[in-house]
């Protein structure tokens, strides 16, 4: 069963149960995921509606961050049930750990020499992590990396 299909199924499990923060969210998503596919004109691939689920999330936790500077508890326990919820079609997120070791590898790959390399590394770094670490944390690690050689 594909991603798409899976939502599907489960937006109507939560509209039977009545579980009104996960019936949001997967209706929020499903509704980029068909605007995409408007964009392009054409079905996604699997990647692409990971993608736009990963970008959902990340868009929680944006919110959530800005939420809480403006102490707004409602809107960040609300943002936060939904965040679970998409992080549950999301696969396991690698640790930081993780990130340097696949980032060490890469730079011995491209065979990069410092911190002007890191347009070879970051391409092929964010397809091997897609998904599964934010592009952001990505950054930092192959930017410290590579200053320190």
């Amino acid at each position: 069963m594909s991603l798409k299909e899976q939502l599907a199924n489960d937006l109507k499990d939560a509209i039977r149960q009545r579980d009104e923060s996960r019936k949001i969210a997967i209706r929020m998503t499903i509704s980029a995921i068909k605007n995409a596919e408007i964009e392009r004109g054409a079905a996604l691939s699997e990647a692409d509606v990971l993608t736009i689920v990963s970008r959902e999330a990340k868009q929680r936790r944006e919110s959530i961050a800005e939420f809480e500077k403006a102490d707004r508890r409602d809107l960040v326990e609300k943002e936060r049930a939904e965040l679970e919820v998409l992080q549950s079609y999301l696969p396991p997120q690698v640790s930081r750990d993780e990130i340097a070791q696949a980032a060490r590898e890469v730079i011995a790959e491209v065979g990069a020499g410092g911190p002007r390399d890191k347009g070879k590394v970051m391409p092929v770094l964010i397809g091997r992590l897609a998904g599964r670490a934010e592009g952001r944390e990505i950054n930092e690690v192959v930017t410290e990396l590579l200053g320190s050689l």
